[in-house]
């Protein structure tokens, strides 16, 4: 019951950070014409702003504990819990087994929005793109950053896939304050 209680808590918030800040910059891009805006369009931002903006957007994953991961499967959204997240070299990584649906429409569809809501009754709504990292070292460092995940995975197995964010567009938001844009 809690998590039902959960996820309508998190579906009503982004619905209310949707009406207070109708979307962060690529999102409105796409939702309101057929031009979406391409990382040469993006506002250049400083390397350690984008480091910071990364790590900012990491942590409140993290304090998030669980979040939902948006995929699209034909004309159907489809939503499931995520929980790790890591940094690696200078990269945001999720991780999946290639085995599972989430993967193969990631593959058919790298665009994903990830939704999550703090504790404290804040929320986030990110939008980005996922793209494998082939590498051993992306998901040993995965799994050296969650390392619970040793009892499903290894990064030798075959089955554990890195996936990495590019173009993410964030904004962090809450009932009483205005949303905080973020990118990197």
């Amino acid at each position: 019951m809690k998590k039902v209680l959960l996820m309508f808590a998190v579906l009503m918030a982004t619905m209310a950070c949707t009406k207070k800040n109708d979307a962060v910059p690529a999102q409105e891009a796409e939702e309101n014409s057929t031009v979406t805006e391409t990382e040469e369009q993006r506002p250049a931002i400083s390397e350690e702003e984008r480091t910071a903006n990364m790590q900012e957007v990491q942590a409140y994953l993290k304090e998030c504990g669980a979040f939902f991961i948006a995929t699209a499967d034909g004309d159907q959204p489809r939503v499931r819990p995520f929980g790790a997240v890591a940094e690696f070299e200078g990269k945001l990584y999720l991780m999946t087994a290639n085995t599972k649906d989430v993967y193969k429409q990631i593959e058919r569809d790298p665009k994903i929005e990830i939704s999550g809501m703090t504790p404290d009754g804040r929320w986030i709504r990110l939008t980005a793109k996922l793209v494998r990292d082939p590498r051993v070292e992306a998901r040993r460092a995965m799994l050296d950053a969650n390392p619970d995940l040793r009892k499903m995975y290894s990064e030798d197995d075959g089955v554990m896939e890195a996936l990495y964010l590019v173009g993410a567009s964030a904004a962090i938001c809450s009932f009483t304050e205005e949303p905080k844009l973020i990118r990197f």
